[in-house]
C-alpha cells in the first residue's frame, strides 16, 4: 500500500480536487468518458497505487501520458483525498 493511504483522508477535498482536475476526462460521477475509464466503484486501494505511480512519471496504461503531468504535483494528502472520494462514489 502506498503512503497516501496511511494519511487521513478529506473526501470533501477529495471532491473540489476531483472537480477541478478529473471530471474533464472521467465524467462528473466517475462514470468516464469515450476514452477514459470510469473511476466508479474503485476504492482506494485501486486508486492510490495508481496516482502514486502517475505521480512518479511512470506508465501504468495507454492513458498514462495524460495521468503523468495531472499527477505530478499531487501531495499525498490529494491523493488520499481522491481515493477517498472516488472510493465513496462522489456521494
Amino acid at each position: 500500500m502506498g503512503s497516501a493511504t496511511l494519511q487521513a483522508s478529506d473526501k470533501s477535498a477529495g471532491e473540489t480536487l476531483y472537480a477541478d482536475a478529473c471530471a474533464q476526462c472521467h465524467g462528473p460521477n466517475g462514470k468516464g468518458t469515450a476514452n477514459f475509464p470510469s473511476l466508479s466503484g474503485r476504492d482506494a486501494d485501486y486508486i492510490t497505487p495508481r496516482l502514486e505511480t502517475y505521480r512518479a512519471g511512470e506508465k501504468e496504461e495507454s492513458n498514462s501520458f495524460l495521468m503523468i503531468p495531472n499527477a505530478t504535483d499531487l501531495s499525498d494528502e490529494d491523493i488520499a483525498n481522491l481515493a477517498a472520494y472516488i472510493a465513496d462514489d462522489g456521494e
